[in-house]
């Protein structure tokens, strides 16, 4: 690497760049297989958690119905017992006898409308087993999908360890303002933080430039010359 200028190796470290954020990029490109399967584990969670919250809604109702029904058939129980003291004439007893009717039609209205809410129970509690299992018979197949990819991930990240080396080597033999300006430009500018000259052109952003510029550029010295119009550094490979 001794025999490169400054500028040979801020280019170099550039390749390097660009190639490790092609492997940073194929990392997060996961396989169609392993995303299908998320999704599908994904839309079973959410499934399985709304038909639970539904699920324990109506269990409420159907609790808050069999605490009803049982405090009127306890009235109504009570209601006979009052009768059978108390009711001493056909006024009584047709007073009492008002009551526990009114009691038992409200009773019986509260059990036909348990009848639909413990289906809806049985059937809410059936999907949640359905989903449950579902969710069960996906987990080897997304494991084996996980492990698969964390060694894809793995070969990736192994692919770059020599040009990470090779970028602490170049980046030991040139100025930290110099790495520092071109980091924070490249971040800046989609990743490219410095540009050839080509036919008298930023190659960058293509904007022909000035002629002082270009001489400039031709001599390789540091700082390194910037383009008017991106702002990159710029480089002469030809020269």
């Amino acid at each position: 690497m001794s025999e490169l200028t400054p500028l040979q190796r801020l280019h170099r470290i550039q390749a390097i760049d660009l190639n490790l954020d092609r492997l940073r990029a194929e990392e997060g490109n996961f396989p169609d297989d392993l995303r299908s399967a998320r999704a599908e584990q994904d839309r079973l969670n959410n499934d399985l958690e709304d038909t639970e919250i539904t699920l324990e809604g109506v269990e409420k109702r159907v609790r808050q119905h069999e605490q009803d029904l049982a405090s009127l058939r306890e009235q109504v129980a009570r209601a006979r017992e009052e009768q059978e003291k108390n009711a001493f004439d056909a006024r009584a007893q047709s007073q009492y006898g008002s009551r526990i009717q009114q009691l038992e039609e409200r009773a019986e209205e509260l059990e036909e409308d348990l009848a639909p809410l413990r289906e809806r129970v049985r059937e809410l509690s059936d999907k949640a087993s359905g989903l449950r299992e579902q969710h069960r018979a996906l987990r080897p197949q997304l494991g084996e999908l996980e492990t698969r990819d964390e060694t894809r991930i793995q070969d990736l990240r192994d692919q770059g360890a020599d040009e990470r080396q090779e970028r602490a080597d170049l980046t030991a033999g040139l100025d930290a303002r110099t790495i520092k300006e071109y980091d924070q430009i490249r971040k800046a500018k989609k990743g490219v933080g410095l540009a050839e000259v080509r036919g008298g052109r930023c190659s960058a952003c293509n904007v022909v430039l000035p002629v002082n510029v270009q001489q400039k550029v031709a001599q390789g010295k540091l700082p390194p010359v910037k383009c008017p119009s991106c702002g990159r550094f710029l480089i002469r490979l030809d020269a």
